[in-house]
């Protein structure tokens, strides 16, 4: 096994089965959405409609409500796909937008789908439904000694992902952003809580994000299902997803509550959505600019092939700065040029705000072992450090519901740039060296005043005292050597820490043996 393992440096053979090219709706004024929205576009000269879901729950229920209102396609990018509660429900409502002759694409990361990789591939037996799977393992199964024996012996095929994630309904309207497809992602999972964003977007974007959608989806890296495991997307595999996740009606739906709550039937008011397309919640109109990775971004990356590094278009955005600049990311491991520029800004008086996770809220001890070896450094230029507690104080632009925020497990996902207050990017790639050189990444540059207000403000709720951790870096003295400090609220009352906050000693040990291995391009 070991020998067929380390032959596969690049895609196996077996895989490069031929498939046939396809593209996005040709005509999508053809659609009711379409019709909709190019009629507003060419009102607003050419510019594009968006409107920010930074509420947890308001992200499931607008793909679940999208995928109803499709006429003619449905094209689906994910690096997650889980086949947990909201997994199954929105592969319901795929099989539902099948069955009334919806072309449906769904193209998915191999690297961390385990748990919903049945549930996807199955789908593919349904004649209007296709399911490519980017840069697969060979092992289809769960045994997680197999794929990390796998992994081990093709790291340098499989550590190469696809991070994107994006969903386009008629090639009119889009969902784009930082969330995967799990009941974490969308702050219904009481034992764990992402904070993150979508975008919707409208108008001339939604074709331009198709267009990446295509290149990805023919991409030599995309391999169809029917190249896998075959007896996942059997006709019987496919019943077994309609008697899972009901087949037509919402009322064979699997109940989904969380501390009370049905969000089954939040689904069936049509909210957002409906208050979206209707006008009654309001979208803003911008000029917007997709950025993202070329399929092939690890050969662009060293300098093999020609193509996109939207890192580079990311920086140059940062870089034009002249006031402030805001950020959000779970994780936070620049490279060198990221930290000259961070160095050039702060020369120039640039105020500069970084929200992150804490020891205690990170899902990723690995990227956050990289992290801490930049806060002193951060610090000592002027940086504002701030890291998110996995107990808020307070929800307000948290993305969480009151009823699931006193389970104390709130970490960050979301990924976002603010330039001055009216430049905005949203979107999949985190301020690490994975998403620089390993993961394929997509996002939006939105000029927009509006757009941006709004971030900054769910950014300063962020920050209350009640919610974060604010880092300072005392200078040593003739009586104590220099050390960092974590200041916070709690019960109303200033409280400092010298020692970092975490759940326990040991997840302290642990962050200290990972920072000092040689892991700095997996971080």
């Amino acid at each position: 096994m070991i020998v067929s393992l380390g032959a596969c440096s690049s895609v196996p053979a077996r895989f490069n089965d031929p498939k046939s090219s396809s593209v996005a709706l040709a005509a999508p004024e053809d659609t009711r959405l379409g019709a909709q929205f190019d009629g507003a576009a060419r009102q607003q000269g050419g510019k594009s409609a968006f409107r920010i879901l930074s509420v947890g729950v308001d992200g499931f229920l607008t793909r679940a409500q999208m995928i109803d209102a499709a006429e003619k396609t449905l094209d689906l990018q994910y690096f997650i796909f889980r086949g947990d509660e909201t997994g199954r429900l929105l592969t319901g409502a795929l099989i539902r937008a099948a069955d009334r002759g919806v072309r449906v694409r769904v193209l998915v990361d191999d690297g961390d789908t385990v748990a919903g990789d049945e549930q996807i591939i199955a789908l593919d037996a349904h004649p209007n439904v296709q399911i490519r799977i980017f840069n697969p393992f060979v092992y289809r199964g769960h045994n997680n000694l197999r794929r990390t024996l796998e992994f081990l012996f093709n790291s340098s095929r499989l550590d190469y992902r696809m991070h994107n994630k994006m969903l386009i309904a008629d090639n009119a309207v889009a969902l784009i952003g930082g969330r995967n497809v799990g009941n974490q992602y969308f702050q219904m999972d009481p034992e764990s809580q992402f904070a993150d964003d979508d975008v919707f977007a409208a108008g001339p974007i939604a074709m331009q994000l198709s267009a990446t959608f295509d290149e990805f989806w023919n991409s030599r890296f995309a391999v169809p299902a029917a190249a896998l495991n075959r007896s996942q997307r059997s006709g019987g595999a496919l019943s077994e997803r309609r008697r899972r996740a009901g087949e037509r009606s919402e009322r064979h739906l699997e109940p989904l509550k969380t501390d009370g709550v049905d969000y089954v039937a939040r689904l069936a008011t049509g909210e957002p959505y409906a208050g979206i397309i209707a006008g009654r919640l309001p979208l803003v109109w911008a000029q917007a600019q997709v950025i993202s990775d070329s399929p092939d971004k690890k050969n662009v990356d060293r300098g093999e092939l020609p193509g996109r590094l939207m890192a580079e278009q990311v920086l140059k955005a940062a870089s034009a700065t002249q006031s402030e600049l805001l950020m959000v990311t779970p994780y936070l491991v620049p490279a060198p040029d990221e930290l000259k520029a961070i160095q050039d800004l702060r020369a120039h008086a640039v105020r500069i705000g970084i929200l992150t996770n804490s020891l205690e809220s990170t899902a990723d001890l690995i990227a956050q072992s990289g992290y801490v070896k930049f806060r002193i450094g951060l610090l000592k230029n002027g940086v504002e450090l701030y890291e998110i507690r996995s107990l808020l104080g307070s929800t307000r632009g948290s993305g969480e519901t009151a009823l699931v925020s006193r389970y104390g497990n709130y970490g960050l996902h979301a990924k976002l740039l603010v330039f001055d207050r009216k430049r905005l990017f949203v979107g999949s790639m985190n301020f690490d060296q994975r998403s620089k050189h390993l993961n394929t990444e997509i996002g939006l540059l939105i000029d927009s005043p509006e757009l941006a207000q709004q971030t900054v403000t769910r950014f300063e709720r962020m920050v209350q005292p009640d919610n974060v951790y604010a880092l300072a870096w005392h200078e040593s003295t003739a009586r104590e050597p220099g050390h960092l400090v974590w200041d916070t609220r709690e019960a109303g009352k200033a409280v400092e820490y010298t020692q970092e906050p975490a759940r326990s000693w040991w997840q302290r040990f642990d962050l200290r043996l990972l920072s000092w291995l040689p892991l700095d391009r997996e971080l």
